[in-house]
């Protein structure tokens, strides 16, 4: 059981969460609630993260799924301070019999052989390379990566491998690893694109308040830009009635810090995201929470999400047609491009290790 309360969490305690409560998970037998006794209660604690080490016996994730241009990825850790109320990594938590919701930004994985483990697969007989997607569930550059550095570690590995790499993320903190970044790019192995949601400060604090400011996501475009990276940013997702407005502007933006490339994922809100969101809705935006929530489900055939694929990531209807079409005029107005080159996997090759064997031949 999770060592916070599941409902009625006091705001001073959760100031600079995403969540407003700790919603059960579904895989949970019971719930626990707060319930008013009568008796007098101390104020509660605020809601600290905590990080704790996981050891999987494998790094690399492999998928199936029409609806992305990969095969395989990596998860430096499993669970995301950024706090972003709209993430749809959040149920992977109630795998680990805590919540998607304050547990998910507060109760950190960390994988600390990632490295190690990655280099055993990449040595293995047989393997033959993609590219590898980093920042697909939960960002490698959240906070904590400051400390524990082990997407440094892994990039670190990809570059003595020659191995290519796409990262998403909504850090800042990708320019320390620009040095990395950019050498694999002048080799065509690296790429970059930034998550950028608003431009809007005080909604950016209120949807996803750990991660990095706008502006400085845009500084970290031009970053990466200047240092060789192919460098682009993902409008994801796209929320009607909330930062719908902001397409055009957004696209110029990102455009203007130095992005080639750009895309757009519409909201999605798979089994207790949504519950979450409607919670955080209510509590943040209650004058137009039945319209956002109206306009949701008018995108995803009268739900709150529908998991079909060819679906989940675009919506269908008149609205999500709407917005495609405003998206793809930004673009063209703005010389964007919707695709990036291939990354070159024909350099791959592990380095030699003390002791190995050279061939003649």
């Amino acid at each position: 059981m999770n060592d916070l309360f599941t409902d009625d969490i006091d705001p001073e305690a959760r100031r600079g969460r995403g969540a407003v409560r700790n919603l059960t998970g579904r895989f949970e037998v019971a719930s626990y609630h707060r319930m008013a006794d009568g008796w007098e209660e101390q104020a509660q604690t605020p809601v600290t993260t905590r990080v704790f080490d996981d050891h999987p016996r494998r790094i690399l994730t492999r998928n199936t799924s029409p609806d992305v241009p990969f095969d395989r990825s990596i998860n430096p850790y499993k669970g995301c301070e950024h706090g972003c109320i709209y993430c749809f990594a959040r149920p992977t938590h109630t795998y680990l019999g805590m919540s998607a919701g304050l547990d998910f930004e507060s109760r950190i994985f960390a994988k600390p052989r990632a490295a190690q483990l990655l280099e055993d697969e990449l040595r293995k007989p047989g393997y033959k390379p993609a590219t590898i997607a980093i920042g697909t569930n939960t960002d490698p550059y959240q906070p904590i990566e400051k400390e524990r550095r082990i997407m440094r570690e892994v990039l670190e590995v990809l570059d003595a491998y020659n191995h290519p790499v796409a990262i998403v993320t909504k850090g800042a903190l990708v320019t320390r690893d620009t040095d990395i970044l950019g050498r694999m790019a002048r080799r065509g192995l690296a790429k970059v694109a930034l998550s950028l949601t608003t431009l809007d400060n005080r909604l950016s604090r209120r949807m996803e308040p750990r991660a990095s400011a706008p502006q400085v996501r845009l500084r970290a475009i031009g970053a990466l830009a200047r240092a060789g990276v192919p460098t682009g940013f993902m409008m994801a997702p796209i929320i009607p009635a909330l930062n719908d407005h902001e397409i055009e502007k957004v696209v110029e933006s990102g455009a203007r810090a130095g992005a080639t490339w750009c895309s757009s994922v519409a909201l999605r809100l798979p089994h207790e995201v949504s519950p979450l969101f409607r919670d955080w809705l209510q509590e943040h935006y209650p004058d137009r929470a039945h319209r956002v929530m109206a306009q949701v489900r008018e995108m995803h055939g009268g739900k709150d999400y529908d998991a079909e694929w060819g679906k989940r990531m675009t919506g269908e209807g008149v609205y999500a047609n709407l917005i495609a079409r405003r998206f793809e005029a930004a673009v063209k107005r703005h010389g964007l491009r919707r695709r990036t080159a291939p990354l070159d996997c024909s350099r791959f090759a592990p380095p030699p290790r003390a002791g190995d064997q050279f061939t003649l031949f």
